[in-house]
């Protein structure tokens, strides 16, 4: 992929960036291009109410590990001092949950100097071979819906032939290929659903006209989500708007520090969907949505695009939120099941939004909602953290596995693909047996009456 351009659109220097310029410019850890924010840094007292919170402090209970001392490591570059191999390590074990962000009584922005930060290791930071090969890989399918919907094929034909199961009982791919045993590991049951149309009219009195974001791994191995997205909107009286070639929002680029890359992915989408007159902007992935609402910020320095993206931004909702604030008209019918709700990091973190999805649910008769041990604590899916720390990621999945099954849920409900792919693989592992579910394929169950049996098999 390209790399960052640095001169567009750089607007006036920030204050931190002459600084680094003071120290040193180009030997320091940060180039003058979005460097952290020194006064973000000074809002950390250091306090220590997120280590408990943190998945890598609480798997190694390192301090280096912890968002504390990552911002610690980070005021050290804003000091001028290098970008070191250990320093990026650091910021690179980093699963960008939120948690800390949750957990912090002073309000620091850890999520903007993490994001800020790995911009500045993509860019200025020599990656090995392998390493750069691995992330090139990455980024070179997972943001592009087709080429994921390619993958279809050849993954069904590798189920069917029994070579995965033949390959998982050798263990050999673990021992020898962990980033591989864990793509294997995390790949979904298959489902032949069909593409939904590009207009879906409301049923009854119209509410509201909403475009939809169809996502690039929600697509391709979760349509199932997309369609009962669709149907539950439009029996809420939405008019849902599905164009044709949407793309990706650049939530995963912009995570791992990709910007130039999220920039573009920004742009496409708002020019895509800006004059389709949406009042609002439907989300069922809790990594885009959080990224989407910081479309103004991601696009702050683009004279063409800065007003645009904060305008698009505003109308940003997740599906459980839209859904909270026009209030459920649909009737609801009995669903006589048991559901473990795993909050998604970038939904109940990062956009703090946990009461309506349980509200939601609850609305359900006859559904019983149990909650998880250790919710704060992260599956470890974090876009593609598992991919790229798979043992790490195994040990969260294991922890938040056995945490889910000692609810004695009968359904694992949640708002993120990643997650469900990690927890259903750790769940595998245990032995256990839950249903997966979208919080969308619940409520489309409850309105359209399918009963409990709906559920079962996920």
């Amino acid at each position: 992929m390209a790399d960052v351009d640095a001169t567009r659109g750089t607007g006036p220097v920030p204050p931190d960036a002459l600084r680094a310029a003071e120290n040193g410019g180009g030997a320091g850890a940060f180039d003058g291009v979005h460097p952290p924010s020194s006064e973000l840094v000074s809002d950390c007292v250091h306090c220590g109410f997120c280590l408990t919170t943190c998945p890598t402090y609480v798997l190694w209970g390192e301090e280096m590990d912890s968002p504390r001392g990552r911002i610690h490591l980070i005021a050290q570059g804003l000091e001028g001092e290098p970008l070191s191999e250990s320093m990026v390590t650091h910021f690179d074990r980093c699963l960008g949950c939120m948690s800390c962000v949750t957990a912090c009584p002073s309000g620091v922005r850890y999520d903007r100097l993490i994001e800020d930060t790995r911009a500045q290791v993509e860019r200025r930071h020599p990656r090995s071979a392998r390493d750069r090969a691995l992330r090139a890989a990455i980024f070179s399918v997972f943001p592009y819906p087709r080429r994921l919907r390619l993958l279809r094929g050849p993954l069904w034909a590798y189920r069917k032939s029994g070579l995965q199961g033949l390959i998982s009982r050798s263990g050999l791919l673990e021992r020898l290929a962990p980033t591989l045993a864990t793509l294997d590991s995390l790949a979904p049951r298959l489902r032949r659903v069909p593409r939904p149309p590009r207009r879906v009219a409301a049923r009854g009195t119209r509410r509201a006209v909403v475009g939809m974001l169809t996502g690039c791994v929600q697509s391709a191995f979760f349509p199932e989500v997309n369609s009962a997205t669709v149907r539950i909107l439009a029996a809420e009286g939405c008019d849902v708007l599905i164009p044709p070639g949407q793309g990706c929002c650049g939530a995963l680029s912009v995570h791992n520090g990709r910007r130039a890359e999220a920039e573009r992915f920004a742009r496409r989408l708002i020019d895509t969907f800006e004059r389709t007159g949406m009042d609002y902007f439907v989300v069922n992935a809790a990594g885009c949505g959080s990224s989407l609402k910081e479309y103004g910020e991601l696009l702050a320095d683009d004279p063409g695009y800065a007003g645009r993206a904060a305008a698009f931004a505003a109308k940003v909702r997740d599906l459980a939120e839209l859904l909270d604030e026009l209030e459920p008209v649909a009737r609801r019918y009995p669903l006589p099941v048991t559901v473990a709700y795993h909050d998604a990091c970038h939904l109940g973190h990062a956009q703090g939004i946990r009461a309506q999805p349980r509200a939601l649910l609850r609305g359900i008769p006859d559904l019983e909602l149990r909650e998880i041990a250790e919710a704060e604590i992260c599956c470890g899916s974090a876009g593609v953290w598992n991919v790229l720390n798979p043992e790490a990621a195994a040990e969260l999945g294991d922890r938040k596995a056995a945490a889910v099954l000692d609810t004695g849920a009968s359904v694992l409900v949640t708002a993120n693909p990643g997650c469900l792919m990690q927890v259903a693989a750790a769940v595998r592992r245990r032995g256990g047996t839950i249903a997966l579910a979208h919080t969308a394929q619940v409520l489309d169950a409850s309105i359209r009456n399918l009963g409990a049996a709906a559920l079962a098999g996920r």
